[in-house]
């Protein structure tokens, strides 16, 4: 059995949540925060059984890809402490980090 820890972006949880559920895999949602744009993602928790492992990795693969999109980032303005302007980038944003842990032993109460 597998123990799959995958954080996605807010704004694809729903859709790979139902996926999920919708072929049989049990899902615990976390809602967590992310460090680089601050902005909202969600932690999946799924318990996998090894011959079901590939078909749960290719949902999250399929549901959660990458995308391109404009944010705003503060610059210094004329080297002034504490001046900022928003300044547009364009950044990668969706897509998943998945984490797989092997677990030794599963009990349900």
């Amino acid at each position: 059995m597998k123990m799959i820890i995958a954080i996605v972006q807010d704004e694809d949880s729903s859709r790979l949540i139902s996926n999920l559920m919708n072929e049989g895999y049990g899902v615990t949602k976390l809602a967590t925060t992310g460090g680089f744009l601050k902005s909202g993602n969600t932690t999946l928790l799924m318990g996998v059984d090894d011959n079901r492992f590939d078909g749960c990795m290719a949902i999250i693969e399929k549901v959660c890809k990458s995308r391109k999109q404009i944010s705003s980032s503060p610059v210094t303005m004329g080297g002034s402490a504490g001046m900022y302007a928003p300044y547009p980038i364009e950044v990668t944003v969706g897509g998943a980090t998945v984490f797989v842990m092997t677990v030794d032993q599963f009990v349900k109460f």
